[in-house]
């Protein structure tokens, strides 16, 4: 009696040998089945996507420092002292007065000593705009 068992790769119990009805090779001289390296591929794609995704995410929070830093500015002018209606397209400058309060001016910096803040100028939806500010001026975000 044969102890030796069948080769599994083409014999079952209940169709016999069945090398001729597959689709690979199953003896010795058949090509390697090679399983392709989608590791590699997979850690390129990652890469990739994660490159782009720190790019988008570094777009959006400059964008959002760009845009906490006009709200800081319109806070500012619009919380400064002036007694006008400022007209929309006209240049304002701000100036810092001796007791310490921001105010608004139409008088520009080179035309007197007083502490200048920044220039703006207010746009059609009353969003103050910075055309110039001073060097010694910051916002912590």
């Amino acid at each position: 009696m044969n102890s030796k068992k069948p080769d599994s790769v083409v014999f079952s119990e209940e169709q016999g040998y069945y090398a001729k009805t597959v689709s690979y090779g199953t003896n010795v001289g058949a090509p390697v089945i090679k399983l392709d390296d989608v590791v590699s591929w997979k850690s390129r794609g990652i890469d990739l996507v994660n490159k782009e995704f720190e790019a988008k995410f570094n777009e959006l929070k400059k964008q959002y420092e760009d845009l906490m830093q006009e709200f800081e500015w319109n806070e500012i002018v619009y919380n400064s002292r002036f007694s006008f209606e400022p007209v929309v397209g006209e240049i304002y400058h701000m100036y810092k007065a001796d007791d310490g309060i921001n105010f608004l001016s139409l008088i520009a910096p080179t035309e007197w000593n007083k502490e200048h803040v920044g220039t703006f100028k207010l746009n059609s939806d009353k969003k103050w705009i910075v055309l110039e500010q001073s060097k010694n001026v910051s916002f912590t975000l």
